[in-house]
């Protein structure tokens, strides 16, 4: 019955969770109550004027005292609950057999119920098994010398004063299994309260991880990335690709303090990002005053083209029309192009998730290019679009890196 202490518990209380800490209450509660109850137990006895041997309950105190004593010092919780479980199994049949019979003794071997019962709880359904076979055992010994040895004798008791003494007993009993089952549910749901305030703020923390990351992956990326680690490169046969970029922009950060370039910045973007989201587009990163979008990224979108060009005509009255913008003399230029790109994660530390290919590098050159107010497109995103967007006739232009490219400008509309 001397089974070791569960892994989980940790023999210093320091170091003891909340719900072993909780075990090791509770065995302490159980031992106060049980020496408070064998001293009301035999005072009544004597009291009442009965002939009784003190040595049993007194031999029960010094050893559960004793115990207690030698856990508070050394803290080896196997030790003391041991101890404790054996006092309460088997002290009530040595009280009972110091009396005579379970008559005589007013049933105090219910006392012994109580070691199986907190075994449960203080070490384990499997633990308890041992002292409870125990408990049935010694009760059923009790039992066969009550029937062959104490048949008519009552230790010269009346039977009105083991009747009382029969009360008593479960009175007690059943008033500490009923404090000390209380205790245990009170702690157990304070300990669940923490738990769950615990889990919320776990779960909030999540969610504003989640939301982070959202704010620098696109949500399918994101995905993939918390259900397993490794390379995540992607080839997509067509996207299209927009950069927008702030004209006047380098000249004013020379005229502006830190605080408020970064606050114009924050409220152009902002509203970028909103349009993004209305697009159903993805924001794949800013790059100074250079704003990208791309289109495409999702399995099985449609018109993503259109929504580009629809995002970069908002943008353009946005900030054709802002107040503030307009007094500071700011404009926007912006390259569009349509073609195959290949995108992934990149970097172990803030990594980035970008895009790479020849509409990626088109569409940049397109926005450099670009004057105030202008939208450029290439040749592929005109073909697709020109039935539905008016363009000003195709003109040539000399890209760095690319050569002479045909583009076409998005007419002010």
């Amino acid at each position: 019955m001397s089974e070791p202490l569960p892994s989980s518990i940790k023999t210093d209380t320091a170091e003891a969770t909340q719900e072993d800490q909780l075990h090791i209450n509770l065995l302490i509660l159980a031992c106060a109550f049980m020496n408070f109850a064998v001293m009301f137990w035999l005072l009544i006895y004597l009291l009442m004027g009965q002939n009784y041997s003190t040595n049993v309950p007194l031999a029960y105190q010094a050893v559960s005292l004793g115990s207690l004593v030698y856990y508070l010092k050394s803290r080896n919780f196997n030790v003391f609950r041991f101890i404790q479980l054996s006092l309460f199994l088997f002290a009530p049949f040595v009280m009972q057999w110091s009396v005579g019979s379970s008559i005589t003794s007013s049933g105090v071997t219910l006392w012994a119920l109580l070691a199986p019962l907190l075994a449960v709880v203080v070490a384990g359904w499997r633990e308890s098994i041992p002292w409870f076979v125990a408990y049935i055992v010694m009760t059923g010994v009790s039992g066969f010398f009550d029937y062959f040895l104490g048949v008519g004798h009552t230790g010269g008791m009346e039977m009105k004063t083991i009747g009382v003494f029969f009360a008593l007993n479960f009175a007690a009993m059943s008033s500490i299994l009923y404090f000390l089952i209380r205790h245990f549910v009170l702690e157990t749901e304070k300990i669940k309260d923490k738990l769950d305030q615990q889990h919320a703020l776990l779960l909030d923390e999540q969610r504003k991880s989640e939301n982070l990351l959202l704010n620098v992956l696109p949500a399918s990326i994101a995905s993939r990335l918390k259900e397993k680690d490794g390379l995540i490169a992607d080839g997509h046969a067509d996207i299209t690709v927009m950069f927008a970029d702030i004209s006047g922009f380098t000249q004013l950060t020379a005229e502006m303090d830190p605080k408020q370039m970064v606050t114009l910045l924050n409220t152009m973007f902002s509203r970028f990002d909103a349009m993004t989201d209305k697009y159903g587009l993805e924001k794949i990163k800013t790059i100074g005053d250079a704003y990208m979008v791309v289109g495409g990224l999702t399995p099985g979108q449609a018109g993503y083209a259109k929504n580009v060009v629809d995002m970069a005509i908002e943008i353009r009255k946005f900030v054709g029309l802002h107040t503030d913008l307009i007094k500071l003399n700011i404009g926007i230029h912006i390259g569009i192009a349509t073609g195959p790109a290949v995108a992934g994660v990149i970097g172990s530390k803030r990594f980035i998730y970008d895009v790479w290919g020849d509409a990626v590098n088109t569409a940049s050159r397109l926005s450099d290019e670009g004057s105030k107010g202008d939208i450029l497109v290439d040749k592929v995103t005109y073909g697709r679009l020109h039935h539905q967007f008016p363009f000003e006739p195709p003109i040539v232009l000399d890209l760095k890196g690319k050569g002479d490219v045909v583009v076409y400008k998005l007419k002010n509309i």
